[in-house]
C-alpha cells in the first residue's frame, strides 16, 4: 500500500477515533502545519465560539491555496473543509475503540487541557455532559456515520478519500508514505 496524499488533508471520524495523533503524526511527516478544529471552536472555560466566528476562523486557517492538516469534524462547519481539501481521511473505527480511547484519554488528561484543545480547556470530569458525549459516540455508527458516508459520496472525484477502519491500517498507511 503506498498512499499519496495532498497538501490538505481533512482527518475526520469519531470521537476517540484517533483523528488528533494521525493528524499530528501526518504533519510530522510531510512537514504540514496541523490545526485542531477544536482549538479554534473553543475559548477559554469550555465557551463555545458562535457558529460565525468558527466558519470566520476556518476560512482563515484553511485556503484553498495553503497547505495544512485539518484534525476534526464538527458536521456543521465540515463541508468548508471538505471543499478545499484535497484529501480526506475518515477514520472509520468501530465504537469498542472509539469508547475505550476516549475513556482513557479523560483518565490520562484529568484536570489538564490536551495539546489539541483550546487553552483553558481542561479535562473535566464524568458529569453530565461526558455521559451525554459517551452516548454520542456510542450511537455514532447508527447515526451520524451515515449522514458522514452521504456527504463523502458528494466529493469531488479530483479529491482522494482514505478510509481506515482499524489501528493497524491507520500504522499501515503511515509507513507508506
Amino acid at each position: 500500500m503506498t498512499s499519496r496524499v495532498g497538501s490538505r488533508i481533512a482527518v475526520i471520524g469519531c470521537a476517540g477515533a484517533g483523528k488528533s495523533r494521525l493528524s499530528v503524526e501526518l504533519g510530522k511527516r510531510l512537514g504540514l502545519p496541523v490545526i485542531h478544529i477544536d482549538r479554534l471552536a473553543w475559548q477559554a472555560g469550555w465557551v463555545e465560539v458562535d457558529r460565525d466566528e468558527l466558519v470566520r476562523r476556518q476560512q482563515a486557517a484553511f485556503p484553498r491555496d495553503g497547505r495544512w492538516v485539518a484534525d476534526g469534524n464538527y458536521g456543521g462547519t465540515m463541508k468548508l473543509r471538505l471543499a478545499v481539501a484535497d484529501t480526506i481521511v475518515f477514520l472509520d473505527f468501530p465504537t469498542s475503540i472509539c469508547l475505550y480511547r476516549v475513556l482513557k484519554r479523560r483518565f490520562q488528561f484529568a484536570g489538564c487541557t490536551r495539546p489539541d484543545m483550546a487553552p483553558g480547556c481542561p479535562e473535566r470530569t464524568f458529569d453530565r455532559e461526558f455521559v451525554r458525549f459517551l452516548r454520542y459516540i456510542a450511537g455514532f455508527r447508527r447515526n451520524n456515520r451515515l449522514r458522514l458516508l452521504e456527504r463523502l459520496r458528494g466529493l469531488d472525484p479530483s479529491q482522494q478519500l482514505i478510509t481506515l477502519t482499524s489501528p493497524r491500517e491507520v500504522d499501515r498507511f503511515l509507513r507508506s508514505l
